[in-house]
């Protein structure tokens, strides 16, 4: 079974897009590429185990497995060398893609603690949409006894949009709670 934003994307947002920026094919309408997940941590190197977790509720969250990632450069002031552990990240697409989006939208991110909204300047001008949420413990497929660290996780949204007025708008067809 299709995911319930897809098959919305696919039924109702598409043909409000097209009528509000008056595109003349299918084809230009925005869509969602992928979403990314990054947990950035200063000290994996030195804790494997932090790390390990990590890689562990990031993959419990997305239902997909987590891969590390490791430094590209050594820069002395942070402590950190070439080819070091430095976090964890994940990238979603399709269907997994949609579901995932669902659950924050309608389930994460009223949880978070003195929520107001996303930004509304969160736009690159390549039409993705950045934020990062403050802990994982907002998500309901963690068990919050079970947690050794709290972390942060950034999330990317891609989209396909030309500009950030289309991106915009394709989130806000999906209710996505942007501050006013």
């Amino acid at each position: 079974m299709a995911a319930r934003l897809k098959q919305d994307y696919q039924k109702n947002v598409k043909k409000r897009l097209i009528e509000r920026f008056k595109y003349t094919s299918v084809m230009q309408v925005p869509k969602l590429d992928k979403i990314v997940l990054n947990v950035g941590m200063g000290d994996a190197h030195a804790n494997t185990n932090a790390l390990n977790a990590a890689i562990d509720e990031l993959s419990k969250i997305t239902g997909q497995r987590a891969v590390k990632t490791v430094a590209k450069k050594s820069i002395a002031n942070f402590k950190i060398r070439e080819g070091y552990d430095v976090g964890c990240r994940v990238t979603l697409r399709g269907e997994i893609m949609y579901e995932f989006l669902d659950r924050l939208i309608n389930i994460a991110l009223p949880r978070v603690r003195d929520f107001k909204g996303l930004s509304p300047k969160s736009f690159d001008n390549f039409g993705n949409y950045n934020f990062s949420v403050r802990e994982q413990i907002i998500f309901p497929e963690i068990d919050f006894d079970k947690v050794e660290k709290i972390h942060g996780i950034n999330i990317t949204i891609v989209t396909n949009a030309r500009s950030k007025e289309e991106a915009k708008a394709l989130l806000d067809e999906f209710k996505m709670p942007f501050r006013d």
